[in-house]
């Protein structure tokens, strides 16, 4: 009679056949796949080589600006939503409630439409400062600080109680412990949820094209879309992508580095 196979000799070949499917699944890929026809669509090198350096000057760092615009308005605004949570009066945690499960709530897309269409609706003759620029910045801002207010929230309430306590201790004012205590050790917590937002942010920032922009106002999805139609070829998509990624992968690197040392410091 065979003996019974241990722990160990069950999570190999548990493993083992994990990788045989794996391999299996690629050929079958590799083997079916048109890749002829897939070269022709999305990896005609002239065309790729057309679409610089415009992608680089102009969809790219639209990208980028229209990104950490965002990100800024959105780090300050949540902040001021995440210590409206924590405050002692009522109506301010019952309006941030309400902002965070709205703002979380609904897709980006329709915040972009109510900051392109329902604003100026609303406020007649009036214009968002920055063009097209403080539009997306809006946009993006609204819907980041919905869930930056959470982050910084809990960032706050990670610090020890026993810091304020001791801050106040030392004649230090409720606010001035919490911009010179607090909050320097909750942004410390909270960096690498931040720079994920910030990954996320980058790649929202596509929805810029529903706002409608100029030529020289393209992110990198209106770029690489318009000249996709242009061309009847879907190479300008695929370089757009690999752009995206030339950024949120090494973002990416760094928040697993960041986490990590957080895990290791604790």
């Amino acid at each position: 009679m065979t003996s019974r196979l241990t722990r160990r000799q069950r999570r190999r070949i548990s493993q083992g056949v994990q990788y045989a499917v794996f391999v299996a699944v690629v050929v079958v890929i590799a083997v079916l796949a048109d890749w002829d026809r897939l070269q022709n669509q999305f990896a005609q090198a002239d065309l790729a080589e057309r679409l610089f350096p415009d992608i680089i000057t102009i969809a790219l760092r639209n990208t980028v600006v229209y990104t950490l615009s965002g990100f800024a308005f959105g780090l300050v605004l949540g902040l001021v939503i995440a210590l409206m949570r924590l405050s002692s009066v009522a109506p301010y945690r019952w309006a941030a409630s309400v902002y965070i499960e709205i703002f979380r709530g609904l897709p980006a897309l329709l915040i972009f439409i109510f900051v392109g269409v329902a604003v100026p609706l609303a406020f007649p003759g009036t214009e968002i400062p920055g063009g097209t620029y403080g539009k997306v910045a809006l946009g993006l801002g609204l819907v980041a600080a919905a869930y930056m207010a959470e982050t910084i929230r809990a960032g706050i309430q990670a610090v020890p109680r026993g810091q304020m306590e001791a801050a106040r201790s030392l004649g230090f004012s409720h606010a001035r412990a919490m911009v010179s205590v607090i909050l320097p050790q909750a942004y410390r917590i909270i960096i690498p949820p931040l720079t994920n937002e910030l990954v996320l942010l980058f790649k929202d920032s596509s929805l810029v094209l529903f706002l409608g922009v100029t030529l020289d106002e393209r992110e990198l999805t209106k770029f690489g879309r318009d000249l996709a139609s242009q061309t009847a070829n879907s190479t300008p998509i695929l370089v757009a992508g690999l752009c995206y990624l030339l950024v949120t992968i090494p973002l990416s690197l760094v928040v697993r580095r960041l986490e990590a040392r957080t895990a290791r410091a604790k």
